[in-house]
């Protein structure tokens, strides 16, 4: 009963959600999505660090600010190689120099070091690119946009749905006990499905079909190892949800989890197709 009323609340969220980000995709203005993009790139960073830095309000804050300026600066400057280096040097040096001053439990030392110098670069920047197709590419990067949401999104009703009814072998049990092989194999078929639609549909003459089914492939096994991924995060650091800030699907970070990989698989396509 619980697991209907949560499925209810889910499809009232994106019942709402998605229009919203639809126009925001393809009529607003390209900073009007970024401002979007940025509000979930900081709750996402806060609800990171928030598990990696529990108790320590300074360091997580700082921490979100860190992430806010390596995004402002990917948006306003992503073909400045300059800027893009400074990046990417300077954030994970940050996360050893920071913690030397904020030392804290020795014991949590390392992880802290490694979520500072890395987790703006994981939660951040990569949602920062769903930003920047749209701004660079204009109406092509607006579809793109929409194929690396919905490679993500799609694959995870279809996982959920495959799971439910057909679920019997374990995917990865010690990471995430529910997930299972036929919900995973319902999720990538979503995926190669979604990708089709968008090179017959939105990205027709853009994207062929005989890239969109091997994107879809890359792009859905990573954003489902993106989701373990986060999955191994939480259960490391005790946590059931990342937060509680979209109602019935948990917190940001759990929304985009495997947003994240798909971006970057989408975005590198995008770059050297």
């Amino acid at each position: 009963m619980a697991s209907e009323r949560n499925l209810v609340l889910r499809f009232a969220t994106a019942a709402v959600g998605i229009p919203v980000i639809l126009a925001l995709i393809f009529v607003a203005p390209a900073w009007g999505f970024y401002l979007l993009v940025l509000a979930a790139a900081l709750v996402g960073a806060s609800e990171l660090f928030a598990m990696t830095h529990q108790g320590d309000r300074f360091a997580q804050g700082v921490g979100v600010l860190v992430s806010a300026g390596a995004s402002l600066a990917v948006f306003f400057f992503p073909q400045d190689a300059r800027v893009l280096a400074t990046v990417l040097f300077v954030v994970p040096a940050f996360g050893p120099l920071f913690t030397l001053v904020r030392l804290g439990p020795m014991e949590t030392a390392a992880l802290r070091v490694c979520a500072m110098g890395f987790g703006p670069l994981f939660v951040a920047v990569p949602l920062t690119l769903l930003a920047v197709m749209r701004k660079l590419w204009l109406d092509v990067g607006s579809g793109y946009v929409l194929l690396s949401l919905g490679l993500a999104w799609l694959a995870d009703t279809g996982a959920y749905f495959a799971g439910r009814f057909l679920g019997r072998h374990k995917l990865y049990e010690a990471v995430s006990p529910k997930k299972t092989v036929e919900g995973a194999v319902g999720g990538l078929f979503s995926s190669i499905l979604w990708a089709v639609i968008a090179s017959l549909s939105y990205l027709r003459g853009t994207l062929p079909v005989v890239h969109a089914v091997p994107l879809a492939i890359v792009a859905g096994v990573l954003g489902q190892a993106g989701d373990l991924g986060e999955s191994l995060l939480k259960r490391s650091t005790g946590v059931k949800d990342s937060g509680s800030i979209v109602p019935g699907h948990g917190g940001i970070l759990d929304r985009v989890d495997a947003v994240i990989m798909t971006t970057i698989v989408v975005f590198l396509y995008a770059l050297w197709h």
